[in-house]
């Protein structure tokens, strides 16, 4: 490297030549040979610069060997060379990492309020067997980190874990409903009334024969072990359930769509896995292309009286071709009516639309799951590996009415985007959730009855008319009295285009002295947490402390260690949660020094400037 003086006397050796050619130019007249003369002058310049420049990296080059010449004493830990300039040293600089964006989707709601049963005595919504964010949410905390309130879905937290419910034995009452009654842990002056529903599940028998599409998204964001890699290795676990009466086929889609595998046996598994292996991430992601070319393979394999079913593998990141979410709903949507439904499984962290997965797997009469690790994927593909694939009802809708004689207010806990208006139960035209072989479904009212304390709605001074509504009701008769509640399921079979009724009372006797069991208990907690990620807009002066205890309580049977594993995230995300309200505290006090801080300068101000004054 050349020196400074040497570089500055160069410098001004450069300035004062063509100070002397400006001054030539002034003197002689313009011309072509005067413009030579000027190439010349600065060519040889910069000759005479790379030349020193040369040289001087030459001399530092025969400095640094002779360095390297000397002895290197070692005693102990340390290293002595009396030739090494420590002063001059350049600095170590480590590189810093790029933050990556994180662009994850979540639809924004607003949990469910209270109403009043005088004034809004139904209550209407679609089942939902999704259990995509509880198993998000427990990688984002995993990460150390407090998720998103969008990304937690109450109904999903519930329903990832399996209850005790008295099934049904057959096919043509696809599944049974249970009720129980129990306070509320936040507020002993409530009630919570689950609804449980049991779906009919195959003893020890195979499953139909099974066309399945698998439906991969290869886009560059795919390329992660937590993404395309897990996509294998959890497609592989699927496969090796199946037998020669069931089908694969596998498409892939990036910045074009493509059949890597055509409709398969089921029993030719080295075929199948080799197709998988193939499999590498790179391009754009056209979903929809994709999605076409899927149903076209599905067609194809079809098996009547059969399972047939898509399922997409991605993260949601779709970015070219049909990109609006409302267009790929509805080519799902149009798509089911060929009883070929469709399932999503979301993989991976930064970008994943969450959104997007289960509003696809909504229109596609399928469900949503995330899967985060491959003991995941052995739980939705292989334990539950019939409720995933064989729909035994669909457009599930439950309806429950309150009777105003005996409950005051009542709340839905979750399903907020799966609320219907009261007349859409009735109407078979209208979408709803579908039942698995072997699912459990259940559903959370906080209730607060007549004679309660915990009302949180006062009483409408003018409102005769509903009071005489309520009136005429209790004259009408003992027996409504001694109802609490109405609960109403409308479902269809899956090849079905009528629905069924099943109607079943909640009576008033229930409330009396409840003896809750562990299912609604455990329930309970799955909803407390979740309630608590969101905020604890409900939940009173209850606790993240007061939810694990009650949890550990509640936690009954729990064979693969689920239960367990959620009393564990509910204590991280206690600590999560103590950490920002330590960062919110010493912010406040830092706040409080910085203004006491400038109110004692001020008042010193104002001394100085009153003695001045004086």
């Amino acid at each position: 490297m050349m020196k400074p003086l040497m570089k500055k006397t160069l410098i001004a050796a450069s300035v004062a030549m063509a100070l002397a050619a400006c001054q030539n130019l002034e003197q002689e007249p313009k011309g072509e040979k005067q413009a030579n003369k000027s190439d010349k002058e600065t060519e040889l310049v910069e000759l005479n610069i790379a030349q020193e420049e040369k040289r001087q990296l030459i001399e530092l080059q025969q400095k640094q060997r002779q360095i390297a010449k000397k002895p290197v004493t070692t005693t102990g830990s340390r290293i002595m060379a009396d030739s090494i300039d420590y002063n001059h040293t350049s600095p170590l600089v480590m590189p810093v990492p790029p933050v990556a964006e994180n662009r994850e989707n979540y639809k924004h709601f607003d949990d469910n309020g209270v109403f009043v049963v005088s004034e809004n005595p139904v209550s209407t919504f679609s089942i939902d067997v999704d259990t995509a964010s509880y198993t998000n949410v427990r990688r984002i905390l995993n990460e150390g980190v407090l998720p998103p309130k969008d990304a937690v879905r109450l109904e999903e937290f519930i329903n990832y874990f399996d209850y005790d419910f008295a099934g049904s034995k057959n096919l043509e009452k696809p599944f049974s409903v249970n009720t129980s009654v129990m306070a509320a842990p936040w507020n002993q002056d409530a009630h919570l009334v689950q609804i449980g529903i049991k779906g009919y599940e195959p003893e020890e028998k195979p499953l139909p024969a099974s066309n399945l599409v698998f439906l991969v998204d290869v886009s560059g964001s795919m390329q992660s072990p937590k993404k395309l890699g897990l996509v294998k290795r959890s497609l592989k676990l699927l496969i090796k359930q199946l037998s020669a009466k069931d089908k694969v086929s596998l498409v892939v889609y990036a910045g074009a769509s493509g059949v890597v595998l055509d409709p398969t046996s089921g029993d030719n598994k080295i075929a199948i896995e080799q197709a998988i292996d193939r499999l590498t991430a790179g391009g754009s992601t056209n979903g929809a292309a994709g999605i076409e070319l899927a149903y076209q393979m599905a067609k194809q394999g079809f098996i009547k009286e059969g399972i047939n079913r898509v399922i997409l593998a991605t993260d949601g990141d779709f970015n070219v071709g049909v990109t609006n979410h409302e267009q790929l709903m509805e080519l799902i949507e149009s798509k089911r009516k060929s009883n070929i439904f469709f399932s999503s499984l979301g993989f991976g962290r930064g970008n994943y639309n969450d959104h997007l997965m289960e509003q696809l797997a909504n229109k596609g009469n399928g469900n949503a799951a995330y899967i985060d690790s491959l003991q995941e994927a052995k739980k939705v593909l292989v334990d539950e590996r019939a409720g995933t694939l064989m729909t035994i009802a669909k457009d599930v809708k439950i309806q429950v009415e309150f009777n105003p004689q005996v409950v005051s207010e009542y709340r839905l806990l979750g399903y907020e985007n799966r609320l219907l208006n009261r007349e859409d139960f009735n109407n078979d035209k209208v979408d709803a959730g579908e039942i698995g072989a072997g699912h459990t479904i259940t559903a959370l009212y906080e209730v607060v009855l007549n004679d309660s304390k915990a009302k949180r709605v006062d009483p409408l001074r003018y409102s005769q008319e509903r009071q005489a509504a309520v009136e005429q009701q209790a004259a009408s008769g003992q027996r409504l009295a001694n109802e609490a509640a109405m609960v109403k399921l409308r479902y269809k079979m899956p090849d079905g285009e009528s629905s069924r009724l099943i109607q079943q009372p909640l009576y008033r006797t229930a409330f009396d002295k409840p003896q809750s069991d562990k299912n609604i208990q455990f329930a309970a907690s799955a909803a407390g947490f979740a309630q608590l990620l969101r905020g604890g807009k409900f939940v009173g002066d209850w606790n993240w402390q007061d939810a694990i205890t009650y949890a550990r309580q509640a936690k009954g049977k729990d064979h693969h260690g689920y239960r367990a594993e959620m009393i564990r995230l509910m204590e991280m995300a206690q600590l999560l949660s103590d950490e920002v309200s330590d960062q919110v505290s010493d912010e406040k006090v830092d706040r409080g020094k910085v203004s006491t801080n400038a109110s004692t300068v001020q008042n010193k101000v104002l001394v100085s400037m009153q003695k001045r004054q004086r």
